[in-house]
């Protein structure tokens, strides 16, 4: 990617002069191969590079040497003697660096400015040369220590010496500046027996490091090699400049911060044991890219930046005295933008970890985090700035980004880069920069300030503020005063999230728009009281308060749970990164089935061997996808059906890859029984799909396997009864145990053949054997909901048509009401119900509509295969006309919807056994809008009237004097 043209000369006669005086001194110079364009560049660099042209005219030979070859083997030849360093006085070891700078100086501009490189291979080859001038400087002070340090001859092997050298920023990254500082990090192994010499390991280490910096930095007559800058390594004001590994390690777990974890991104080993650094870099891992979302990370970024501008006086895109690093549209936007998106996304997507940035630029295109065009218009202008860099520091090798502000000199510049007056130049620069900040405001500029268009919101002090005030009752605050009293207990602290500066920094910058979204829930006290009593339970909250700071929409959506689901809102203060989830797919991605969650769950994190790895990421990932169904329902972009088909769908594809984990570890213990299969039966809710946000699993399991061989063939051989029922314990403890994590559900297996009195796993034929002799009409009930949710799918076949010979029979209608009734009232008897927002098991709810369609899915399903279903809402829709009149059918689906519906927001806002009646005016509000109610009020009266019709057809339809 080539950004500029060749240099052109602004006083051609001067230049000509002085390339002519070049030629004489060399006069077989002109007999050389030539490179591409050789005269045109040594004219454009004798009238407009007083360093380099020096450099050239100091060593006329220098021309000659470098001519000789093409770049990559002139930089060989300049970088040769450096070999030497490892064994010579220090005043031979400053000069052999010196001139290998020099050389690879001239070689690197004129392949730069021919063409013969772009921008990759530029800043690659200059970084190639920083490794060899640090790693030469460090044999060199290893071979100069060696009286101090007890050894002799040529000294120790670098790669053993205790000491890494690593480097950050573009010497990391390999793109580095034409005239750049190096930013190098030392550390050192406070164990190594070469350091522990003398006054130890850390004195040691720190005299090498001093000997280092001297031998690149200082100067002398032949100039200096490279300006070295040491603090970015941990906490420089107070730590020597060579730092051991146990002390960084310390440092970075405890008091890391996230523009370190940038810098990090592009550290690697340059010199010394790298092996070491690496160990290091690897250690350091978990550090750099967090596994879930940082937006912290961003805001720590963006103020960056804010800051630049605001301090450097940056804030405006021009051309004459523009900076091209840090201004408006600069270089640094460019860095920004890759860097913050990487350390966001870099976590999960190991492809996002790379160091430079053309290359992470386009494998955030590839990874479709930015379009085609970002990518391209971003690239394209990396390279042109860049481009304009180097020449800016080759003029006189200064570490300057900053346009000339003179007009003459403006021009001059113009020229050369390429360009044949001001005004093209201006026009082709302006052009990038534009494009920089569109691509760079669209990611970083939308942060809140701290003001706020209602007026005046100031919480400092002990007392109120009357114009804050008037602008929180403005809001829609009922008790403005109570808000800012909780307000200010925030900013001194008094919640355990808001404890450490760092939170209360970012909640300064959040309050006013997190107030506006508070204002804009409805019911503003209850989300502030809300969040007030989420913060009591959170010990810490920067991460939250910044993806709230983050995003718009997001931040509503918390206001408004806050307000309207405190339950969602207590998963949120729990494990803030679920709101990830909501940004990383999207409220409106495509609910998925069974197979798409386990792809989404194999993909959610590179997998940990360990079953408790295992089991962690599984209850990360229900979290999270929980959460997003809830989200879902709660912002109404789905139906509570579909609500309660995502959750079943969940569990279902939760069960088979913890069965998949568990089996696996299984087999390898124990091998299988000959002819063995296994599957799981989900009742209930899972088996009807109509699961809730809190709803348990019922579950039974079920095997079979050849009775001629009954043992498993594996290392540990055990009889098949035995063999599935330490397996299903196994699952049941999979999905049910507590990790540090949570637990993904809790299983009720009591639903199987003999209830707790039998074995946790049944045998396919006494499982047929019981449900075909033994089973009672309420558990024939209950299996009208079962289906095979895992295993074996020949077994899950054969469980199918088990079921369907088991219930499927000639009957009498009469027996089976009455059994029905009997047990519904044994029910309301033993458990009765909490109060009529108990829909399930208050008179008239869910259970008596679910007996009405079990009874008749019984009576009738031998001849009506519809009847068959395992949802009610299906069953009832088949039962009209089949011993149901469609009147009553419609009217019993309707209130199903309407308490399933009910049932679903109250789960999913208050959990289970929430009465919203003692619950916030936002909850209630919600509540009754998703049930297409005016208000709570009527929603009440409504259901009590759904309830008395449903108990009226229930005595109707069961036959009840």
């Amino acid at each position: 990617m080539t950004a500029l043209a060749l240099p052109r000369p602004a006083q051609k006669a001067v230049a000509r002069a002085r390339l002519d005086d070049v030629l004489a001194e060399t006069p077989d110079l002109a007999a050389l191969p030539q490179w591409p364009d050789f005269e045109p560049l040594a004219l454009g660099l004798a009238d407009q590079s007083p360093f380099l042209w020096g450099l050239i005219r100091r060593d006329p030979e220098r021309l000659k040497r470098i001519l000789q070859h093409a770049p990559e083997a002139a930089l060989d030849a300049a970088l040769a003697p450096l070999a030497e360093c490892a064994a010579c006085p220090e005043a031979r070891a400053m000069t052999l660096l010196r001139k290998a700078k020099q050389e690879s100086a001239v070689i690197i501009a004129l392949a730069d400015l021919s063409g013969g490189y772009d921008v990759v291979a530029t800043t690659r080859a200059l970084s190639r040369a920083a490794d060899a001038l640090v790693g030469a400087a460090l044999r060199s002070a290893l071979y100069l220590a060696g009286d101090k340090l007890g050894w002799a001859g040529a000294g120790p092997d670098e790669s053993k010496c205790g000491l890494t050298i690593l480097a950050l920023g573009k010497h990391g990254a390999r793109e580095l500046n034409y005239s750049s500082d190096v930013d190098l990090v030392v550390f050192f192994d406070a164990q190594s027996p070469v350091l522990d010499a003398g006054p130890g390991a850390k004195a040691n280490a720190v005299r090498l490091t001093q000997h280092i910096v001297k031998l690149l930095n200082e100067r002398t007559g032949d100039g200096y090699v490279l300006r070295v800058d040491l603090r970015l390594r941990p906490d420089p004001g107070s730590t020597a400049v060579a730092v051991s590994l146990d002390a960084a390690r310390h440092y970075y777990e405890a008091l890391g911060q996230n523009w370190e974890r940038a810098a990090f991104i592009k550290a690697r080993p340059i010199a010394g044991d790298l092996a070491l650094g690496m160990g290091f870099l690897d250690e350091l891992s978990p550090f750099i890219w967090r596994k879930y979302f940082d937006y912290a990370a961003i805001a720590d970024v963006h103020a960056m930046k804010r800051q630049i501008h605001a301090v450097k006086g940056h804030a405006e895109i021009a051309v004459a005295g523009h900076d091209v690093k840090l201004g408006r549209g600069g270089i640094r936007e460019i860095e920004f933008f890759v860097q913050t998106q990487q350390l966001i996304f870099g976590g999960r997507r190991k492809q996002l970890r790379g160091s430079r940035t053309l290359d992470m630029l386009q494998q955030l295109q590839e990874d479709q985090w930015i379009t085609p065009q970002a990518a391209a218009e971003l690239g394209e202008a990396y390279a042109f700035l860049r481009g304009v860099e180097h020449r800016l520091q080759m003029l006189n090798d200064q570490q300057t980004q900053r346009l000339p502000a003179d007009e003459a000199a403006l021009k001059a510049f113009s020229r050369f880069c390429g360009f044949p007056g001001a005004a093209g130049f201006a026009k082709a620069l302006t052009k990038r920069l534009r494009a920089v900040e569109k691509h760079y405001a669209r990611l970083f500029e939308n942060a809140p300030g701290l003001d706020s268009r209602a007026g005046s919101l100031v919480f400092t002090g002990s007392g109120d503020d009357p114009d804050t005030l008037d602008t929180l009752r403005e809001m829609g605050f009922r008790d403005p005063a109570r808000a800012a009293e909780t307000v200010r207990g925030w900013h001194f602290g008094r919640r355990p999230a808001v404890r450490s500066p760092r939170a209360r920094e970012v909640l300064t910058e959040l309050i006013p728009a997190l107030l506006n979204a508070f204002a804009k829930s409805g019911d503003a006290d209850s989300a502030i009281a809300a969040f007030d009593e989420v913060m009591t339970h959170m010990p810490a909250a920067v991460e939250l308060f910044s993806l709230l700071k983050s995003h718009d929409a997001m931040r509503q959506l918390f206001a408004d749970i806050l307000g309207g689901a405190p339950r969602l809102a207590e998963v949120v203060a729990q494990t803030p990164n679920t709101l990830d989830a909501a940004i990383d797919q999207g409220l409106t991605a495509t609910v998925g089935d069974e197979d798409d969650y386990l792809r989404r769950l194999a993909a959610f994190y590179v997998s940990d061997p360990s079953l408790e790895g295992f089991l962690d990421i599984a209850r990360t990932f229900a979290t999270e996808e929980k959460f997003l169904i809830g989200l879902r329902l709660f912002a109404e972009l789905i139906e509570p059906e579909q609500a309660a088909r995502s959750y079943s769908a969940l569990a279902c594809a939760l069960i088979r890859a913890c069965l998949d984990r568990v089996e696996a570890i299984f087999v390898a213990e124990h091998g299988r029984p000959a002819g063995g299969r296994y599957a799981v039966l989900g009742f209930g809710k899972l088996g009807s799909r109509e699961m809730t946000a809190t709803s348990d699993l019922d579950l039974v399991a079920l095997y079979d396997f050849d009775p001629e061989n009954p043992e498993s063939d594996g290392a540990k051989p055990l009889h098949a009864s035995v063999y599935y029922g330490r397996l299903t314990q196994r699952l049941i403890a999979a999905l049910s145990a507590p990790t540090r994590r949570g637990k993904l559900f809790a299983v009720d297996m009591r639903l199987r053949p003999s209830g707790n009195q039998g074995p946790v796993a049944a045998r396919l034929s006494t499982f047929r054997a019981y449900q075909a002799e033994h089973a009672e009409i309420w558990e024939h009930m209950a299996l009208t909901r079962a289906r095979p949710v895992a295993g074996d799918l020949s077994l899950c076949a054969e469980v199918r048509e088990t079921i369907d010979a088991a219930l499927y029979v000639n009957r009498d209608f009469a027996d089976l009401a009455k059994e029905a009734r009997e047990m519904r009232a044994l029910i309301e008897k033993e458990k009765g119900f909490s109060g009529p927002w108990d829909l399930k098991l208050a008179p008239g709810g869910q259970l008596d509509i679910e007996f009405i369609a079990q009874t008749l899915a019984l009576a009738h399903g031998a001849h009506r295969r519809a009847l068959r279903a395992q949802g009610t809402a299906d069953i009832l829709a088949a039962a009209a006309g089949h011993g149901l009149d469609p009147h009553s059918a419609d009217q019993l689906r309707e209130a199903l919807a309407l308490f399933s519906k009910v049932t679903q927001w109250l789960r999913l806002s208050l959990g289970e056994g929430g009465d919203p009646v003692h619950a916030a005016e936002g909850v209630k509000r919600r509540l009754a809008a998703a049930a297409g109610s005016p208000d709570f009020a009527r929603l009440e009266r409504e259901l009590g009237e759904r309830r008395k019709m449903v108990r009226r057809i229930f005595d109707a339809v069961m036959g009840a004097a």
